[in-house]
């Protein structure tokens, strides 16, 4: 069954997250039809969100714990693929927060040009709690984003964010009543010119030996998170 949905309004193409018995948490098969659906989309901007209560939990635990080692460098350069062909989208993309926001979900979201979510959002790099972290490219963007301080604190601690802080720390640039409208703000401006714009905003460091680095460490959580299930 399809859990990514993609439909354009106007200059905006909408990709959802849709599966929200499991908050929209990404399997194998979801990142692939995520990637497939950025790879599809051709309108000026894309706007990320998530159906139901969540915007997205993160990788999928019960995918994780089927997962060695090759298995866990594998699905992390799923995930670092689709979080790269967010930043790279020709063309804007909003991250529409509506819910909660973990892991994962917080990285695909650090890969969008702007963040922006509704009153009733929190977020969380809730993977320590769990012996993981996040391996989609999270490390580097998250630091870039909120800085090393704020990063540490998140990534370190799991600790829950509600609206005011995120706003105050970088990671979400707005909290407003319908995140859409942001995607159609956007849309409403000289395509040519948001391009250029973010080409110029976007940062050009190389974040291969970086990605590289995850998915090693990734992959030795995965072992030990297995062991200790055994244990």
């Amino acid at each position: 069954m399809d859990v990514i949905r993609t439909r354009e309004t106007g200059d905006v193409a909408l990709v959802t997250l849709d599966r929200p018995e499991r908050r929209n948490a990404l399997t194998r098969q979801a990142l692939d039809e995520l990637a497939d659906a950025i790879d599809a989309a051709s309108a000026p901007v894309l706007c990320l969100d998530g159906a139901g209560s969540a915007f997205c939990a993160g990788a999928d635990l019960d995918t994780v714990d089927t997962l060695d080692a090759d298995g866990a460098r594998e699905f992390a350069r799923r995930g670092q693929a689709v979080a790269d062909a967010l930043a790279t989208y020709d063309g804007a993309t909003v991250a529409a927060i509506d819910g909660a926001a973990r892991g994962g979900g917080v990285e695909l979201a650090l890969a969008c040009d702007v963040r922006v979510c509704t009153e009733r959002s929190t977020f969380a790099e809730s993977g320590v709690t769990l012996g993981l972290f996040g391996a989609w490219g999270g490390t580097g963007r998250l630091v870039e984003t909120v800085g090393k301080s704020a990063a540490m604190d998140l990534s370190l601690s799991g600790r829950v964010l509600d609206t005011d802080e995120a706003a105050q720390i970088g990671l979400v640039s707005r909290v407003v009543e319908d995140p859409e409208t942001v995607a159609h703000e956007i849309a409403a401006n000289d395509h040519d010119a948001v391009r250029a714009i973010k080409g110029l905003l976007a940062d050009p460091a190389d974040r291969e030996r970086q990605q590289e680095r995850e998915r090693e460490t990734f992959a030795a959580l995965v072992e030990a998170r297995a062991q200790k299930r055994k244990d």
